[in-house]
C-alpha cells in the first residue's frame, strides 16, 4: 500500500510562486512514474508535470517554462516548484505514483488559489 500526502499549497497573487511536496510512504522503489495532476472547477483532472523513473520529464504545455518537477529519492519526495503563477493556474493539485502493474495511487490533494 502506498500512502501520498501533499503540502504547499496556499493562496498567492499573480506572479508569485509555490512549492508543492508529495511524501510517499509504502514501496514506491519500483515505480515508473510520478506525476502532479490539477483539477479546477468544472474541468477534468489534468497532467501538470511527470517523472519516470529514469528521469524523463514531460510538463503540460501551458506550464512549460513556470513549472518544475523533481524528485528526492532517499525522501521518497516529489516536489513541484510554481514559478510565475498565473490566476488559471488555480486548482486542486493531486500527487500520483504509477506502477507498472497498472496500479496507481493518488494523495488526497492541496488547493492552489492565485488571486490576479
Amino acid at each position: 500500500q502506498v500512502h501520498l500526502v501533499e503540502s504547499g499549497g496556499g493562496l498567492v497573487q499573480a506572479g508569485g510562486s509555490l512549492r508543492l511536496s508529495c511524501a510517499a510512504s509504502g514501496i514506491i522503489s519500483n515505480f515508473v512514474t510520478m506525476g502532479w495532476y490539477r483539477q479546477a472547477p468544472g474541468k477534468q483532472r489534468e497532467l501538470v508535470a511527470a517523472i519516470t523513473r529514469n528521469g524523463i520529464i514531460d510538463y503540460a504545455d501551458s506550464v512549460t517554462g513556470r513549472f518544475t518537477i523533481s524528485r528526492d529519492n532517499a525522501k521518497n519526495t516529489v516536489l513541484l516548484q510554481m514559478n510565475s503563477l498565473k490566476p488559471e493556474d488555480t486548482a486542486v493539485y493531486y500527487c500520483n505514483v504509477g506502477f507498472s502493474s497498472g496500479t496507481s495511487y493518488w494523495g488526497q490533494g492541496t488547493q492552489v488559489t492565485v488571486s490576479s
